[in-house]
């Protein structure tokens, strides 16, 4: 059960770099990915050998930045894959199925990408990390750095939510607050870190959160019994879920438990930001930034994505889609999931919800198809956020 994490790759100009030392970005700006020596990997990690694992992410320890003894684990992964007996029927989906991270450590899926950024950071010798975050991924490596022993900066745009404002601060990282967007974050943050010595784990500016994130996709094919759905819908802000999940059932393909055939991946957006749904709808392999971009779900507002080609690579391979919602629209979703299912979703996860009726009607899902949304986090986290709207939708009614 030993990582064989042998290099890592450009994503842009297949560039290969040595995976025992701190790696930013490729020369070339494009994003590393992790390579492993799936030959050997396969001598122990196969589906019937993960039966008497551990639930957590680490149970696919030979395809994750180790050594395994060395993990930050606060218990991440291991979510529960809930079919959704009320709703699917009422949307006329026969087969629908929620894949809800709410219930990892900090409350959302952010917890698996930092549980294997920090675990490699620190092993590699990092002291202090930093990021920028709309809200989870702050607070997730905030409680892995706590975890670990590691020092964290975390930049917040300054109407984050409020629990994960709080969150931060109680694991005792030092908080900015910005007067911006999670771009202006970054642009801080990049500004400060050579003199304060800090190490980036930005979205996809480091190897490894996106290998924390693909064990959805491992965790998805042993809850459907050794196959995968139909289709997939994630909300994309950086795009990672979509993106490490793609990367699994590569791997997946490679080891021999997969064919080539793979769900379609759809990403799900904000109308007040979708720069991946605007390159998607013309045909584009790389987006434009969003301008004024304005969505109460704030894990969506992000105007331009490090890796928005990756997802749509993986967009136009699976022959899936992206397709955006209004807050409006999301708003109804976070209710409509709650009351059918009595499952309170963040307003990412809803975002998934609000648009299968328009993929129903586009014809790019259809009834017979197996289904499954992704619920990134808990709507406990975005009580604020969620009580402004529905305070505005009751006035407004």
């Amino acid at each position: 059960m030993q990582s064989t994490l042998s290099h890592l790759e450009c994503s842009r100009c297949g560039r290969t770099h040595p995976c025992d030392e701190l790696q930013g970005l490729c020369l070339c700006g494009g994003p590393l990915l992790a390579r492993y020596d799936l030959e050997r990997a396969s001598r122990t990690f196969q589906p019937q050998a993960l039966r008497s694992r551990g639930k957590t992410i680490w149970r696919y320890s030979e395809v994750l930045p180790g050594p395994l003894s060395e993990a930050v684990s606060l218990g991440e992964g291991g979510t529960p894959l809930i079919s959704l007996k009320h709703l699917g029927p009422e949307l006329g989906l026969k087969r629908l199925f929620v894949k809800d991270e709410a219930f990892n450590p900090t409350g959302s899926f952010k917890a698996r990408g930092l549980a294997a950024a920090v675990t490699r950071a620190r092993w590699l010798g990092a002291k202090a990390l930093a990021i920028p975050s709309a809200g989870n991924a702050g607070g997730a490596l905030a409680a892995y750095a706590a975890a670990a022993g590691l020092e964290a900066y975390i930049f917040m745009p300054c109407d984050v939510p409020q629990a994960n404002y709080l969150e931060c601060i109680v694991c005792g990282a030092h908080v900015v607050l910005v007067d911006g967007l999670i771009g202006d974050c970054a642009r801080l943050l990049a500004e400060r870190r050579e003199e304060a010595g800090w190490f980036d784990v930005s979205t996809l500016k480091e190897p490894y959160r996106i290998e924390g994130k693909k064990t959805m996709g491992y965790e998805l094919y042993e809850q459907c019994g050794g196959r995968l759905p139909d289709a997939i819908l994630h909300p994309a802000g950086g795009g990672v879920g979509l993106i490490g999940m793609w990367k699994a059932f590569d791997e997946m393909e490679k080891l021999g438990w997969i064919d080539g055939v793979r769900p379609k991946m759809i990403a799900v957006q904000a109308a007040g930001c979708a720069p991946i749904v605007r390159a998607f709808s013309e045909r584009h392999k790389e987006s434009e930034p969003w301008r004024q971009a304005a969505t109460l779900a704030s894990g969506l507002r992000v105007p331009k994505a490090l890796g928005d080609f990756l997802v749509l690579a993986a967009i136009y391979d699976s022959g899936g889609a992206a397709v955006a919602v209004t807050d409006e629209e999301i708003v109804s979703a976070v209710k409509q999931l709650a009351r059918r299912e009595g499952l309170f979703a963040c307003p990412e996860g809803a975002a998934t919800v609000a648009a299968l009726p328009k993929l129903l009607s586009s014809g790019t899902l259809s009834a017979k198809e197996e289904v499954v949304i992704f619920n990134t986090g808990s709507g406990m986290k975005y009580l604020d956020v969620l009580d402004s709207a529905l305070r505005q939708e009751e006035e407004g009614a």
